[in-house]
């Protein structure tokens, strides 16, 4: 069974060079004083922008490496939302063209998560069917786009299409809400390692409150980072959904069963966290991820996993993302 690594980014030269050219004010590249060149974010050092996400062939070379056979590669935030209806949809074409380019060159090897510009949905219905045809596996997201929520309206079409085709989504996150005013010294550490989770334990609670999983039922969602706190409070949102009495909710079963319904990632680095996600949603809704090129332990992930029945163990590591994705 091949390993599948479902949670990694690429970006390519062509996306950089458009955030360089219409990112401004919020998104920018730089080089730091300690000499890495990062995508800026509202003036901060965001993320790096490391080699192996720009260059196939070291990309495959950094798979070998680390026992992944098959890796399903994305954007990360800020994604393609910045700019006007043109800039996003030119930004996700030459994001998704270049992600197929590298499919081409590796077509047992890589596989891609489509960008579209979801705030325009005519471009981003037209755009999903331009990189369905030309071999994306599923879409990436963030968990928030630009202050808007998933469940807003402006999005309703492109979910509805999704659905039809029972498409995965990779829900990933970004700076959270409340965040734009963040000093970011120990942010640096702070805004991956804990605002982000934030960032998806919102979004998606918001879809499974909402109503959303009852309206699109054969979209297959993919929580990022373990679906962030999800699996931790889903028992909480659920006895404040019990006891609510004011608002006039849109569900009648239980939170927690439409959370049992998605997917998660396994970039959790905890055993605890893991077991609690697997506990939440069956070990047949776990997939492993690495977030590679990101800041990651490969090694931290495979231990953790490892620690499950080898049947389980090897269902996350690849057996799912198999099925998921008709590997």
């Amino acid at each position: 069974m091949p390993v599948v690594d479902i949670h990694t980014h690429m970006f390519g030269d062509a996306w950089l060079g458009m955030l360089k050219e219409h990112g401004q004010p919020n998104y920018d590249a730089k080089t730091m004083e300690d000499g890495r060149d990062y995508l800026m974010e509202k003036g901060a050092a965001a993320c790096a922008l490391e080699k192996e996400a720009f260059d196939y062939d070291l990309r495959v070379k950094r798979m070998d490496e680390n026992g992944i056979d098959i890796s399903i590669v994305s954007l990360t935030s800020p994604n393609v939302f910045w700019g006007s209806p043109e800039i996003s949809a030119e930004t996700a074409k030459l994001a998704n063209d270049d992600m197929a380019a590298g499919q081409t060159a590796y077509p047992d090897r890589i596989r891609f998560f489509a960008s579209i510009p979801w705030e325009y949905p005519d471009l981003a219905l037209a755009e999903l069917e331009r990189a369905l045809d030309i071999g994306a596996a599923g879409v990436m997201v963030t968990a928030s786009i630009n202050g808007k929520h998933l469940i807003e309206p402006t999005f309703e079409p492109t979910w509805r299409e999704l659905d039809r085709r029972g498409l995965p989504v990779l829900i990933h996150p970004t700076a959270p809400f409340g965040s734009k005013e963040a000093d970011f010294g120990i942010e640096r550490i702070l805004m991956p390692g804990a605002g982000f989770m934030f960032d998806t334990t919102i979004g998606i609670a918001r879809m499974a409150v909402d109503g959303f999983f009852e309206r699109f039922q054969d979209v297959k969602i993919i929580a990022s980072h373990g679906g962030g706190y999800l699996p931790y409070v889903a028992g909480r949102i659920d006895m404040f959904f019990q006891a609510e009495t004011l608002a006039k909710l849109k569900i009648t079963e239980l939170p927690s069963e439409f959370l049992k319904r998605i997917y998660y990632d396994a970039v959790l680095y905890d055993q605890g966290a893991l077991d609690l996600c697997i506990n939440l949603a069956g070990p047949k809704k776990v997939l492993f991820g690495t977030d590679f090129p990101m800041p990651c332990d490969i090694p931290k992930l495979y231990e953790l996993v490892e620690t499950r029945p080898a049947e389980e163990a090897a269902a996350i590591k690849g057996g799912n993302a198999v099925k998921m994705f008709n590997l």
